[in-house]
This record gives structure tokens, C-alpha cells and sequence, in this order.
């Protein structure tokens, strides 16, 4: 039996991170961590151990997939593991975030208002107003939460689809964040 430590648990993580951004919108900054925290364990120690330890988001995949059997555990095919796709969701996913800090950008610039929605899928705009009470920070910093959310809510919407299609962590196949800290183990590991 493996011995349980406390980053087995980051799957509560994930929830309650959700949780808070359903009803409080400007708790989606908390999403920072798991944006940056593997980049920095990556570029320091070479590694992925975010990713194999730390994340809770496929921690919860596990959870739900294998636990509470919500996977269809069918292979996952073989194009959304291949170089191709990784490095072309990375590019698209990079493309999205870069979108979201431009909008932020032209709030914080007065050139554009708050917009108070969601957007899953980059396309299906869902009012979120009742999240926010606005004047509470500058708008820039809650529109910012508003496309960080958004980010977050529509990958996560993506990996629960994968994991009942095909195994639990599937969405780990193509996640951009360990494509990313790929690249740079991969790095690393030449300089070495």
C-alpha cells in the first residue's frame, strides 16, 4: 500500500477553486498558482513534478474516472498525444490567453468596459454577473478574473469530456501547461 501524502489531496483543490469562482469571481486569481508554480518547478528543478504530484485538476480526473468509475477507460488516441497536437493546442491555447490579457489590457486603458461573462469554449458567452460587485477593485483586475475563469472553466470542461471518453487523464495528453514544462525539462536537460 503507497504511503498517502498530503499532495494526494490537491484534487479538493480543484474543486474548491471552482467553487470560489462560481461565487466570487476574483477568487480566479488563486488560478495563478497552477499557471505559474509548474513553470517555476520546471525551470528550477528540471522536472515535472507538478504535474505528477501537484495537480489537482488531474488528481480530480483520477478521482473521478477511476474512483468513481465516470471513465470509459477506452485508449486515448493516439493524435491527441502526438507532437502535432500538443504543441498546436499549446499555440492555440497561448493565443487564447494572449486574447484575455489584451481585453485586460484595454480595460485597464479605459479603451474598453468590464465585460461581467463567462466565455467557455472561447465562444459561448455566460453572464456571470452575479459574481462580482462591481467598484470592489479596479476593473482591469475583474476583467482579468472574468477571462482567467473562463481559461480555466473551459479546460476543465475539456478534460472531464476526454476523461469520460477515453481514461482519466487524458486532458494530461495535451495539457498545455505540462506541454509547456516539457519543453522546458527538455531544455534543461540538453544544457546538462
Amino acid at each position: 500500500m503507497k504511503a498517502k501524502h498530503w499532495y494526494d489531496y490537491l484534487w479538493v483543490y480543484a474543486i474548491i477553486y471552482f467553487a470560489l469562482g462560481f461565487f466570487n469571481i476574483l477568487f480566479a486569481w488563486l488560478g495563478m498558482i497552477d499557471f505559474l508554480l509548474p513553470l517555476f518547478l520546471a525551470i528550477f528543478g528540471g522536472n515535472k513534478f507538478f504535474c505528477n504530484h501537484l495537480c489537482g485538476r488531474g488528481q480530480l480526473f483520477s478521482k473521478l474516472g477511476t474512483d468513481l468509475k465516470c471513465s470509459r477507460c477506452k485508449p486515448t488516441p493516439r493524435w491527441m498525444s502526438s507532437k502535432w497536437f500538443r504543441y498546436g493546442f499549446l499555440l492555440f491555447f497561448l493565443t487564447m490567453f494572449g486574447n484575455m490579457m489584451f481585453q485586460t489590457y484595454l480595460v485597464a486603458a479605459g479603451a474598453a468596459s468590464l465585460r461581467e461573462a463567462i466565455k467557455l469554449f472561447w465562444t459561448f458567452r455566460v453572464p456571470w454577473s452575479w459574481t462580482y460587485t462591481g467598484g470592489t477593485v479596479a476593473d482591469w483586475v475583474a476583467q482579468f478574473s472574468f477571462g482567467f475563469y473562463s481559461l480555466m472553466l473551459t479546460s476543465l470542461l475539456l478534460g472531464l469530456i476526454v476523461m469520460v471518453l477515453y481514461k482519466p487523464r487524458t486532458w494530461c495528453a495535451f495539457c498545455p501547461m505540462g506541454t509547456m514544462t516539457q519543453g522546458i525539462c527538455k531544455l534543461k536537460n540538453k544544457e546538462l
